[in-house]
């Protein structure tokens, strides 16, 4: 499971690195040029989660926050590799 910040409607889609909630959470930030309609904004999302983490697009799911600027994905692999590739983008 992976929390997500998402910032749609941006200049280039990009990670930006991780983040520190008022509650104590920490989340990957991320950046996406497209538009938060129909889904667009979230299949960028998934597009640039699975280049950076370098796993297939239908290993990753959106579980919560459709609508909302906070998500929560999960990705399917072997949890240490993905650890790991996690830890490059922070």
């Amino acid at each position: 499971m992976l929390s997500v910040r998402v910032t749609p409607n941006a200049g280039a889609d990009r990670v930006e690195g991780s983040e520190l909630r008022d509650d104590g959470s920490a989340v990957l930030r991320l950046r996406v040029a497209a538009v938060p309609d129909k889904g667009k904004a979230n299949a960028a999302v998934i597009a640039l989660l699975s280049k950076a983490l370098a796993v297939p697009k239908s290993a990753i799911r959106l579980t919560a926050g459709e609508t909302a600027r906070i998500k929560l994905f999960a990705i399917d692999g072997d949890p240490a590799v993905l650890a790991a590739r996690l830890a490059t983008l922070l």
